[in-house]
Order: structure tokens, then sequence, then C-alpha cells
């Protein structure tokens, strides 16, 4: 792109010419795009397609913030996030999805839900969003946790605790870092 086509306000994409799907699973594809660059060269892009997911920033009337801890299979070790997971084909929106896995791995059901946004967190990589919720109000009922989560525990903590676990580095998660950033940055702008 030269100065003149940024001034002129003129955007320079990719082009795709073919897909070709190189490995496929229950939880996502890759895939290989012969691609025409912005440059206009020709080259092969090859990139994980993967449903979207969501994130719950369930906050307790006290200011507690429910987090899960369990072990991550991709990281090889143990983590703390926020509750969530995979927008399934049959929740119809990530909200629903939201309110389906906070209810699955916590018990938890919110009066208030409030979308905080969402995050990309692979973008050279994946086209994979992650959908950011706010849920207050909460009550408490069974949590019906899948075959993976047998060893997902819940714990909750004040809010200023979880925001030092973002700062220690002890939160690795983007959606969960996200989320609680998010509504760090709202309480500084409302004093």
């Amino acid at each position: 792109m030269t100065r003149s086509d940024e001034a002129a306000g003129v955007v320079m994409v990719w082009q795709r010419l073919a897909t070709s799907v190189v490995h496929r699973s229950p939880w996502f594809e890759v895939r290989s795009d012969d691609v025409v660059l912005p440059g206009g060269g020709h080259g092969t892009y090859t990139h994980v397609v993967a449903p979207g997911s969501v994130t719950v920033l369930a906050l307790q009337d006290d200011d507690h913030v429910v987090l899960t801890r369990q072990w991550i299979y991709t990281h090889g070790g143990t983590e703390w996030r926020l509750p969530g997971g995979a927008v399934e084909d049959g929740d119809g929106d990530p909200e629903t999805a939201a309110r389906r896995e906070l209810a699955e791995e916590t018990g938890l059901q919110a009066a208030r839900w409030e979308r905080l946004g969402q995050i990309h967190g692979a973008d050279s990589l994946s086209n994979h969003v992650d959908h950011i919720f706010l849920a207050t109000g909460l009550s408490q009922g069974e949590p019906t946790l899948g075959p993976g989560e047998a060893d997902l525990r819940v714990r909750t903590m004040p809010f200023c605790h979880a925001l030092d676990l973002v700062k220690q580095g002890m939160l690795p998660h983007a959606g969960s870092s996200h989320a609680l950033l998010v509504m760090a940055l709202r309480r500084t702008a409302q004093k």
C-alpha cells in the first residue's frame, strides 16, 4: 500500500482463491488457503477455524469473583480462569452459551447479563472469538460437569485479589484477564 492509497482510504485486502481442509475434528478445522497477498503476490495461508467461546465474569453481591481451576491440557498445567467454554450448535447465540456454561461449571444462575465485549486471542492462527459477559444477581444451583471437567474446582475471591492474579501473570487465559481488566477500567472511570 502506498502513502497515496492510505491517504485515499484504500484498504488492500487478502484474496482467497481456494481453500482445502487439511484436518477436521469435532472441535475445529485446519484449512490451507491459496491466497493473493495485499501486494499482489501469491501464497498459502494455513489457519484454524474454530467455533466461538464465552467467558463469564460472575460477580457476587459481596464483590467476590467466581473462578474455576482445572488442568488445561494444551498448556500442560492447572490454571485459574473464569467460567466459560465453547458456543455449541444448539446455543443459538453467545449469551445462551454463557448462561449454559456458567450453570454447568458452577451451578450458578444470573438475574442480569451484560456483554463486556469480545477478544481475538490468536489472530494470525485462528478465527476464534471469545465473547465476554458480566453476570450478576447470582443464585446457586447444582453444577453439571462434563467428563473432561471432573477436576474442575470453583472458588471465589474478592475482585481486587482476582485482579492481582492478572497483574502477577497467574491468570493467563485471555478472556478471563480481559474481562477483569475491562471491569477494573470501568470502575476507575466511574470514580
